[in-house]
């Protein structure tokens, strides 16, 4: 009999140093996980042998080529800490198809937002699930430019924002928006206000080959085929190190084109 238990507990042993085990950490978004399960190394069975969601086995299926991990049975709430914890055994490797799935997501509503003639920017959400950045956007020099950044809070209730902008002459128009991990973009409604600054101009220095703005810019330099090719912020843009060619030059609230000789 002694020999007998210490050959079973040889093999569970044995069985449990050639396993591995998936983790997944993220909070929870109000959806499922999905995974392929291949068949065993062995080819008895299927790879997983065992689910855990937050220390708990779970009570799926997961002896079948597919299955779903059901996370809505676990009394979670949207932003609630989630450890999903697979294992497998030796020989193979499942392959979790939403692993994105606990990531944090763009799931803010703006419950207010407004901007001062200072350029004073402040904005109020809730149903925020995850820490995610809030990227500041104007719309200037005919498309939407990040200007900013403030980190998301990402917890439910109500949080606020505040930024300070810098004005361009005439119409300032300003936004915010998140980004989760597939690029997919989730923006506010967009606030403006017009300034009464003295719009900049600009001259071109051929001798030295700059560009001298009246004051200082944010400016963005762009070839023939639109593609930029030098950006920055000051009174002067340096253009020695350019070919001769037609370029554009985006500065305050403006864009002009002009010939690099």
């Amino acid at each position: 009999m002694r020999v007998l238990i210490v050959c079973i507990l040889l093999v569970l042993a044995s069985f449990s140093l050639n396993a591995g085990t998936m983790v997944l950490e993220g909070k929870y978004q109000g959806k499922n996980l999905y995974v392929v399960n291949s068949v065993s190394a062995s080819g008895v069975g299927y790879c997983v042998f065992e689910v855990l969601v937050n220390g708990q086995v779970s009570s799926d299926e997961w002896n079948s080529p597919a299955f779903e991990v059901d996370l809505g049975i676990y009394g979670l709430i949207l932003g609630d800490d989630v450890v999903i914890t697979i294992k497998y055994k030796e020989g193979c490797l499942p392959k979790v198809i939403n692993s994105g799935v606990l990531e944090p997501q763009p799931t803010f509503n703006v419950t207010d937002i407004k901007i001062s003639d200072s350029g004073m920017f402040t904005w109020q959400t809730s149903g925020e699930t995850g820490t995610l950045p809030f990227v500041i956007q104007q719309f200037k020099w005919n498309k939407w430019v990040n200007v900013g950044e403030v980190m998301g809070k990402g917890v439910p209730g109500t949080n606020s924002y505040t930024y300070q902008t810098a004005e361009v002459s005439g119409n300032n128009k300003f936004r915010v928006i998140q980004k989760d991990g597939n690029g997919e973009v989730k923006s506010s409604t967009s606030v403006e206000y017009s300034s009464s600054m003295t719009p900049i101009s600009v001259t071109y220095d051929k001798k030295g080959r700059t560009i001298d703005f009246s004051r200082e810019t944010n400016y963005e330099l762009y070839n023939v085929y639109g593609q930029i090719v030098k950006r920055g912020f000051g009174a002067k843009a340096d253009l020695k190190d350019l070919p001769k060619n037609d370029y554009y030059i985006s500065f305050d609230n403006n864009t002009e084109k002009f010939y690099r000789k």
